[in-house]
């Protein structure tokens, strides 16, 4: 079977620095301080999904005790709470909660990010074992966990609600993620189909802009067009 290559998406959203992410769960909200400054791309492309809610309604689907606890999984949304925990169980054929993704993949930015550090209530990016393979999946560390410091990028911190965060479990809810402090989010009518690059030898070639491609996944996914 051909293996799939997914767009590696640059978000458009520069982050200020000052946003602010309010997780609102079924055990209650959780405020996170974004480290937009630190990990630009990874805030920046949490909050694009975010402002399109495409995290309202998906399921933690992960919780190791002490360690962490996962979220971000598109594949959760259909399903739930106990459909989610007998998914992970492996109980539901043919459904693997905390595979999904938007279509699109995004760079890792742990080791430019001088502020990378798991402690108790971080919120960072979780991917597969390729470097540059994450996108919407996140995990909070529930406890001081330095040897993941040089493996995932580190894009926040909870502020409020830390005691939220450690009574999560499979299956709670993602009932919405709101961004406070967000400026305007990008145009996506601003968005070429193509781009013009050159190749080894210095010749220009036009190919498909990564960009318009990885906002076609989504739009696909959420079975809506994608403004932002």
């Amino acid at each position: 079977m051909a293996q799939i290559t997914k767009p590696l998406y640059t978000p458009r959203y520069v982050p200020s620095g000052e946003e602010m992410a309010v997780i609102d769960t079924n055990k209650g909200a959780i405020r996170v301080q974004l480290n937009g400054k630190d990990a630009p791309a990874t805030t920046g492309n949490f909050i694009e999904l975010a402002c399109k809610g495409f995290y309202d309604g998906l399921n933690f689907h992960g919780r190791k005790e002490g360690d962490v606890v996962v979220g971000g999984c598109p594949i959760t949304r259909a399903l739930r709470p106990q459909q989610v925990r007998m998914a992970v169980r492996e109980q539901l054929r043919g459904i693997h909660p905390g595979v999904g993704d938007p279509g699109y993949v995004i760079k890792d930015e742990w080791k430019e990010n001088p502020n990378n550090h798991h402690v108790a209530g971080a919120l960072s990016l979780t991917h597969k074992t390729k470097p540059d393979s994450g996108s919407c999946q996140f995990f909070f560390s529930l406890a001081d966990h330095p040897e993941y410091d040089d493996r995932f990028t580190v894009f926040g911190n909870v502020v409020e609600g830390l005691d939220v965060v450690q009574s999560l479990r499979i299956g709670d809810e993602i009932k919405s993620i709101a961004i406070e402090g967000a400026h305007a989010l990008p145009d996506d009518d601003a968005l070429p189909e193509t781009i013009t690059v050159r190749n080894d030898e210095g010749e220009e070639q036009t190919v498909p802009n990564p960009d318009y491609l990885a906002m076609q996944a989504l739009g696909k996914l959420l079975g809506k067009k994608v403004a932002i």
